[in-house]
């Protein structure tokens, strides 16, 4: 009688999927059979099945590293509906919450056990950790452990140090992006034995890669949106501009929201489902819109920003078409990304005597004097403190994350502090003292979080708007009178990062930047943008081919989707009308450069017109410089 399929067996009754997809089934039996692995799935490539199948045939628990909060609740959720039990231990729990999440799985009653990699440096969540049966660790996004990856973090170096605390432990990493060079980083410092790298393709054969190079970016959209139907994803890198262009959309007839990290749980969780559920076609969103979407006919990705790296866009763009269906990612140009591009290279890293004063004066700020503060947390106004030096927060943001990464503070700018509530008042005078619209949300808090008697609960009001049907500022100012009356304990969310000093207050002629933290992460930055930069700006290559080259993956032919494979195959023309536009495009060049879009008069075709520059900037009779043509 044949051995039972424990991995197929666990996918089919949890799942309900009928077989693994491409790899999962490879790294799967790896990490199953104690061997470091690592696996290279891109965006929708099934990666969380990978560790979350062999976890559920091993004894023990699995502990999961990931770097965003906002990616621990969405997992854990999507778990917990499966009805799979899973703990986790970040910043936004309380001290007790965290100790029960630990003390739970030494006890053996979770599967999965989900930490940000800053835990690592808790000397306490290190004494638990050693009475726990970890099965193995799955390292995600490891990518953020490479120096030369795109989205590097400090925390993850932590991770190493599992190696000697839980040495028999095996290691699995898992990333969507990686060059050949971070590939070999990442297994180097997670001490892999032996080099063990499970490779899925990273062709997309639906998926047409287009840049369009175009005036009015606007204008542009709203033709690309009416011409090619379905659901949809703007990216943009600007919170605001996110909610503006989504209002603007909607004048323009089009179901459209916003997305971005400064929303509350309950509102980015509601705006996708609404997006999911095709109740909205378009959600115009910064790069935090991309965790937990498993959303398959997703048919256009258009960017009207650039991304900062080609890794970056590659998974952005990868949401598009997961259903094998023909899908489009888009990416709108208009000529000014490269000085765009300049300044978000000064922006990222200013000068390091800038990022002196910004250290100085943040300490004068705080009020930390010299050669004190250590291990000392405060909260930290960034705009007051803007306004209050004149500083730009972008800049200054790029100061602080410089210095954490350098070692002299910590910087948390991510919201992670809910509210918190505890009812002082019996059951019975609760509903005395309450009118009716206390009432309503006194029954949803009811509902919603046990133990709201006895201890401080966490809760988001947003859920309690939404199935109360009130505004915020009602649902608050109701519970800000019910504290003042006694009947509650109300303490509202912050929204105010930290600073944690590492080292005492230094004077600042002493700060100093490392060449692996500022020179040679600056150098990288820049050489990924640059990547991106000619990515968009030339017009020669087939465009998954340029994409997959830069993954050390080769295709032999040309991908006939994307606009360059177009323009190399146009619509045929004689040799009359070819001559004709050639002679044209010289004569308006003869006078100095022109923007592309200049060239196009009435009676040229336009697919014609960009077939003749495609063939003369191929034989080098004319270059572009932004969106601009001009003759050698």
């Amino acid at each position: 009688m044949s051995t039972p399929d424990k991995y197929l067996t666990t996918l089919r009754n949890v799942w309900g999927y009928e077989d693994f997809r491409g790899i999962q089934r490879d790294i799967i039996e790896s990490i199953g059979s104690g061997h470091d692995t690592l696996g290279l799935m891109p965006t929708g490539g099934g990666k969380s099945i990978t560790f979350q199948v062999p976890a559920l045939t091993m004894p023990g628990t699995c502990l999961v590293i990931t770097p965003l909060i906002a990616l621990i609740k969405d997992q854990m959720r999507n778990l917990k509906q499966l009805g799979i039990r899973v703990a986790a231990v970040y910043s936004g729990q309380s001290r007790q919450e965290n100790i029960i999440a630990m003390e739970n799985c030494i006890l053996g009653g979770y599967k999965f056990l989900y930490i940000s990699p800053e835990r690592l440096s808790s000397e306490f969540f290190i004494a638990k950790l050693r009475h726990m049966n970890v099965s193995f660790i799955t390292v995600d996004e490891a990518h953020c452990i490479s120096q030369w990856g795109y989205d590097f973090r400090p925390s993850y170096l932590e991770i190493a140090k599992l190696r000697s605390i839980l040495p028999s432990v095996p290691i699995l990493a898992l990333t969507a992006t990686a060059t050949p060079d971070v590939v070999k980083d990442i297994q180097r410092q997670l001490q892999f034995p032996r080099e063990n790298v499970f490779r899925m393709s990273f062709e997309r054969p639906n998926l047409a890669y287009q840049v369009r190079r175009v005036d009015q970016k606007f204008t542009s959209l709203l033709h690309t949106l009416r011409s090619i139907p379905g659901s949809c994803i703007i990216y943009l890198r600007n919170r605001q501009h996110c909610q503006d262009l989504s209002e603007e959309l909607g004048k323009q007839g089009f179901s459209a929201s916003f997305y971005h990290a400064g929303l509350s749980d309950t509102e980015k969780t509601l705006r996708q489902e609404d997006w999911s559920r095709d109740r909205i076609r378009i959600m115009v969103a910064t790069n935090a819109f991309g965790m937990g979407i498993d959303k398959p006919d997703v048919r256009l990705v258009i960017h009207l920003d650039l991304p900062d790296s080609i890794e970056e866009y590659f998974q952005e763009a990868g949401r598009a078409g997961r259903d094998g269906q023909p899908a489009y990612a888009i990416i709108l140009v208009d000529g000014k990304e490269v000085e765009l591009a300049r300044r978000r290279l000064s922006n990222s890293y200013p000068p390091v005597e800038y990022i002196r004063d910004v250290y100085e004066k943040v300490s004068c700020f705080l009020q930390i004097a010299v050669d004190d503060g250590y291990k000392v947390t405060r909260e930290f106004n960034l705009q007051q403190f803007c306004v209050n030096f004149h500083l730009h927060p972008l800049t200054v943001r790029s100061a602080l994350q410089l210095l954490s990464r350098a070692g002299y503070i910590d910087f948390t700018d991510e919201d992670d502090s809910d509210s918190r509530l505890r009812i002082l008042a019996t059951r019975h005078e609760l509903y005395r003292v309450a009118n009716a619209t206390a009432e309503l949300i006194l029954n949803s808090l009811l509902r919603h979080y046990g133990g709201i008697f006895v201890d401080y609960v966490f809760i988001d009001e947003d859920l309690i708007c939404h199935e109360t049907g009130l505004d915020m500022d009602t649902v608050y100012n109701v519970l800000v009178n019910l504290s003042r009356n006694s009947i509650i304990d109300y303490i509202p969310r912050k929204h105010v990062p930290k600073i944690t000093y590492l080292t005492p207050r230094m004077r600042t002629e002493r700060v100093v930047m490392p060449a692996e933290v500022y020179e040679k992460r600056k150098e990288s930055f820049a050489f990924r943008l640059k990547a991106m930069l000619e990515y968009c700006t030339q017009f020669f290559e087939c465009r998954s081919r340029i994409l997959l080259a830069y993954f050390g993956q080769k295709r032999v032919a040309d991908c006939g989707l994307c606009d360059v494979c177009e323009y190399d195959n146009p619509p045929r023309y004689t040799q009359e009308e070819f001559e004709q536009v050639h002679q044209h495009i010289i004569s308006q060049l003869s006078r100095g450069p022109v923007r592309a879009y200049k060239l196009h008069t009435e009676g040229i075709d336009h697919h014609l017109l960009q077939q003749v520059l495609h063939y003369m900037a191929k034989e080098e009779e004319v270059e572009m410089e932004g969106l601009s043509v001009r003759l050698k």
